[in-house]
């Protein structure tokens, strides 16, 4: 008796324990992130979703019926790769999409490692319960630019003044190429910006202000990543930023750092239809999967938050079926709170959300607001369909694992030839005194100065491998100018280069020269100038250059028009060389007469 009343409470101490603790278990296991409350979800038989003779509506279908409201949560968040600090994040939050912001990449910037980068990130998915692969972006503006020895292409602004779909076409199907040998599958590319205003950062990545060729070299920029393959879409395009920010008006902008950036639309909508609404239309008609929203306001309402743009005009009106992701932050601009701006955004029309570092945040709002009825179910249901199609398209669930031979398409001989045909097809003649071009390749001497004559980095501008681009012969691997004017000359003719323009020549003048002159690299906000033209720096080494020339030939590299007006006249010739990437000999090919200048303006020049 003594003995059972000593073991009777320690049985009954052991018996609660072990039911509360039971129960703990099931209530945790109902409301943590991500867990199975049924085991049959994880099919280890081939589910339908995985088998590639049905349909992609059956195989979405079969697989959204599959998911939680967390997995679906975490196929709409878009998440920058260095917010990462352990792969087992993407699996515990069912993360759906990656992206590499301007310069993030692996320590060693190779192609291998890049490739051995978005591997890991995708082998984490597999340890979820339905293996989603990962959505991985990059800004491959004008080629795959953040990689050491990859092809770089003009910028868009260069495309522009080439006017050939074909040419561009061609461009974009070999960036989609090597962007597809190191595993990345997503580009935020094309830009269909309508570019009205020069001192706007982000000209250069349009392909200029005329609409209609914005919209030609658009669709076949779109074609050319879209390249469809192997029964899905060799990489997918994102047609940007919708709607309007070509118009933004200067000295409007959110951020006080920046000019036009983030700035405000005062277009009324018949301007708005009829200048920048059209590059999308003709997008969305030729297969457009995704849709960036800009950061603009139009008329003082952010469209990342506009229900009539992204929704009535967006997908209702022209029938886009794609998803809308929203642009680096974008999303939380719209109110004052992180919630009150996801909520609008949402419901507005945005289906994927660049947050692009808090991922746990967002996870959590979308729970608060699920179960607030602040967002609908409908809608989550809408926006994770959306973008499970465009993943089914592209074959994230059916394409063979990428092997490190593949890599050699990048930077390849052949990607090389096409970019240096895209920089001479980009070259604009904007003064020819007394046919001063082109120049021939056996003349005595040719002295050569200026900032970008010897810098690749400048030569290729924003973008690459930077952000804002780098400043010098590093990270790019290339042909400069220089370089090029070198290799293009007669065996007897000598080239002498001083970057300001130094020579020390006696009265013995130089049979040209040239100087190479132009901007330092930028991205947008940053890059928005009140003045675009050229440095007292440059004009200084252009003034020397012609004390010590017969006659004088200014090449200018620049993501814009610059304003010249007040010295032109003293100039024998002056070339728009844009910013041709990483192949200078293009600039030279019709510098000495190999080929004819063909580009013309892609925006007004002040001249």
């Amino acid at each position: 008796m003594k003995i059972y009343k000593k073991v009777f409470p320690l049985i009954f101490f052991v018996a609660i324990t072990v039911l509360t603790s039971g129960i703990g278990f099931f209530v945790l296991k109902n409301i943590m992130p991500g867990d199975d409350t049924l085991s049959a979800r994880c099919w280890k038989e081939v589910a339908p979703y995985l088998d590639q003779n049905l349909s992609i509506q059956k195989r979405v279908d079969d697989l959204i019926g599959r998911m939680t409201e967390w997995e679906k949560i975490g196929q709409m968040a878009l998440i920058e790769k260095n917010s990462i600090r352990d792969l087992g994040e993407i699996t515990k939050y069912n993360l759906g999409a990656l992206l590499s912001g301007g310069g993030a990449g692996p320590k060693a910037e190779t192609p291998l490692a890049w490739l051995k980068m978005v591997n890991s990130f995708q082998s984490a998915t597999k340890n979820t319960c339905l293996k989603i692969p990962l959505l991985y972006g990059i800004d491959a503006v004008h080629g795959h630019a953040n990689v050491l020895g990859a092809t770089v292409f003009p910028h868009a602004i260069g495309l522009g003044a080439s006017h050939d779909a074909d040419l561009v076409k061609r461009v974009a199907s070999a960036t989609a190429q090597e962007m597809a040998a190191t595993g990345i599958y997503w580009s935020f590319s094309p830009n269909l910006d309508v570019a009205q205003d020069i001192r706007w950062g982000k000209t250069y990545e349009t392909f200029g202000s005329n609409t209609e060729n914005v919209a030609k070299l658009g669709v076949a920029y779109l074609q050319g990543v879209q390249d469809y393959s192997e029964n899905y879409f060799k990489v997918l395009a994102t047609a940007k930023h919708f709607i309007g920010g070509g118009s933004m008006q200067y000295g409007t902008a959110r951020n006080k750092d920046f000019k036009v950036e983030e700035g405000n639309i005062s277009l009324d909508e018949k301007s708005l239809r009829q200048v920048h609404l059209v590059p999308f239309q003709k997008a969305v008609e030729n297969g457009a999967q995704v849709v960036m929203v800009g950061t603009a306001t139009w008329n003082g309402k952010m469209n990342t938050s506009n229900y009539y743009l992204l929704t009535d005009v967006l997908k209702t009106e022209l029938g886009f079926s794609g998803f809308v992701v929203s642009d680096w932050y974008g999303v939380y601009q719209v109110s004052n709170t992180r919630y009150d701006s996801l909520v609008k955004s949402i419901n507005a029309g945005v289906d994927m959300v660049m947050t692009p570092f808090e991922y746990k945040d967002f996870m959590s709002n979308m729970q608060k607001a699920l179960a607030n009825g602040d967002i609908s179910r409908e809608r989550l249901d809408d926006a994770v369909r959306r973008i499970l199609t465009a993943k089914f398209k592209i074959g994230l669930f059916d394409r063979p694992e990428v092997v490190q031979s593949g890599l050699s398409v990048i930077g390849s001989v052949q990607h090389r030839a096409l970019a240096r045909e895209a920089v001479r097809k980009s070259q604009v003649l904007l003064k020819n005194e007394n046919l001063a071009l082109p120049l021939s390749a056996s003349l005595e001497k040719i002295i050569v100065a200026g900032s970008v004559a010897d810098n690749l980095g400048r030569q290729a501008g924003g973008w690459t491998t930077e952000w804002q681009g780098i400043d010098g012969n590093y990270g790019v691997a290339g042909t400069t100018v220089l370089d090029a004017i070198k290799n293009a000359v007669a065996k007897n003719t000598k080239v002498e280069y001083n970057k300001q323009g130094n020579f020390s020549m006696g009265n013995n003048l130089a049979d040209v020269g040239i100087a190479v002159v132009g901007e330092k690299p930028y991205a947008e906000g940053w890059g928005d100038d009140i003045n675009p033209s050229l440095s007292a720096e440059d004009l200084e080494t252009i003034k020397k250059v012609k004390e010590k020339s017969k006659k004088l030939i200014v090449i200018i590299i620049s993501g814009r028009p610059l304003d010249i007006k007040k010295y032109i006249n003293n100039w024998d010739g002056v070339v728009a060389a844009w910013l041709p990437g990483s192949e200078g000999a293009g600039v030279t090919d019709v510098l000495f007469g190999d080929y004819n200048f063909s580009g013309w303006l892609p925006a007004k020049w002040p001249l």
